[in-house]
């Protein structure tokens, strides 16, 4: 088994790394003080992550991406891991890979314009009664001549309250459900009918939108539709496993690996009773469950990308990634805010922003106890297959 990482991806994450720490990690205080990102210092970095090729690297090179399959894709994840979610999004792009079931005219005015950072796509699935139970979503949609017409109240959606465009989760055909019931719908900003109810406030993951949207009798065109009808739930379904992997796996890897850096560091530098806190069990035990678990963590992320590379279906895996990797994180950043005391409490570090922000890894795209779940059944009717 060959785990040696090309000369050219090494580049390439250490070109990526170094923009994050140099770029992107001086913007972090302002954006998470202010909750937004300061918008002349916003372009200027977005512009030069453009100009190095370091947008939108998930997508294809057919449309304008740098066309990273899913391991190399989580190796960048690492780096850019190391900075908030909500500077990610905007200086990297949040660009999902089913956009490019786009076709014809859709190509022209969604596709290719969200690749090169011009629009921005929010996605709408999570609703008040169907959050890890996505096919049980209430909101529908209905053909009156050349037009559908949605009615629903989504929330919890990033960028909301920002986007260009909503691609909204919709039961099209109820008696069908989620098997060939649901479809992905393309709503326009602007649309009569379509309002942003509110932005919700979090307690981590500031700088960006989480809004409430509500659909109140919208009309769309009849082709606004990405895939096929009542193709929605499993066009989504064969997307989230790399999101899963990338956006939470690889991204708590990096982050994590942050806070053990500057767990190190303080670890050999602070003094306590005439000697360095690094010399005390207490604190090793901690520095070293830290370098267990985040190793362990990659090494199943990795091994997940690889098999998705080659076409192989490690859905299991992927949740227990899923789990593992969001409660690692949760577990690192508490012993790092520990192992700085109370100094690590304070907003002078990013210690506590990251202890804010890991939280909701173990919610969203899932519960930990939803994938439990599935990773039990899975267990429980095939065996652990490895």
């Amino acid at each position: 088994m060959d785990f040696a990482i090309s000369d050219e991806m090494k580049m390439v994450t250490d070109a990526v790394g170094r923009f994050v720490r140099e770029k992107v990690q001086p913007l972090e205080q302002e954006t998470e003080e202010a909750a937004k990102i300061p918008p002349e210092k916003l372009a200027a970095v977005k512009a030069e992550a453009q100009q190095l090729g370091f947008y939108a690297m998930n997508m294809s090179e057919e449309v304008g991406g740098a066309g990273l399959g899913v391991l190399d894709m989580c190796l960048v994840e690492e780096q850019l891991g190391q900075t908030s979610d909500a500077l990610i999004r905007r200086i990297f792009g949040q660009v999902y890979p089913m956009l490019e079931q786009f076709e014809g005219k859709l190509r022209d005015k969604y596709l290719y314009p969200t690749v090169k950072g011009d629009k921005i796509c929010a996605m709408a699935i999570t609703e008040p009664g169907a959050g890890s139970d996505a096919a049980a979503i209430k909101t529908n949609a209905y053909l009156d001549g050349d037009e559908w017409v949605l009615n629903g109240t989504k929330h919890f959606i990033s960028d909301g309250d920002i986007a260009d465009y909503v691609i909204v989760m919709a039961l099209t055909d109820p008696e069908k459900g989620a098997r060939g019931g649901i479809s992905l719908l393309i709503v326009d900003k602007g649309t009569p009918g379509f309002s942003v109810a509110r932005n919700q406030a979090m307690m981590g993951h500031r700088g960006y939108g989480h809004a409430e949207l509500n659909f109140d009798d919208v009309r769309i065109p009849k082709g606004n539709v990405l895939g096929e009808v009542g193709n929605g739930f499993k066009v989504m379904m064969a997307n989230v496993g790399g999101i899963r992997l990338g956006h939470i796996g690889a991204r708590a890897v990096g982050m994590a690996s942050r806070v053990l850096e500057m767990m190190r560091e303080h670890a050999a530098t602070r003094k306590q009773f005439g000697q360095p806190i690094g010399d005390f069990q207490m604190v090793q035990q901690m520095i070293a469950d830290s370098a267990m678990e985040i190793f362990a963590t990659r090494m199943m992320v990795l091994n997940t990308a690889w098999e998705q590379d080659n076409g192989l279906d490690p859905r299991d895996k992927v949740s227990m990634v899923k789990v593992q990797a969001s409660e690692m994180l949760g577990r690192v950043a508490d012993r790092g805010i520990q192992v700085f005391g109370g100094y690590g409490f304070t907003k002078e570090l990013p210690l506590e922003r990251i202890y804010r922000d890991a939280r909701v890894t173990r919610i969203y795209d899932g519960t930990s106890e939803v994938h439990r779940m599935l990773i039990a059944r899975s267990v429980i009717k095939r065996g652990l297959t490895l």
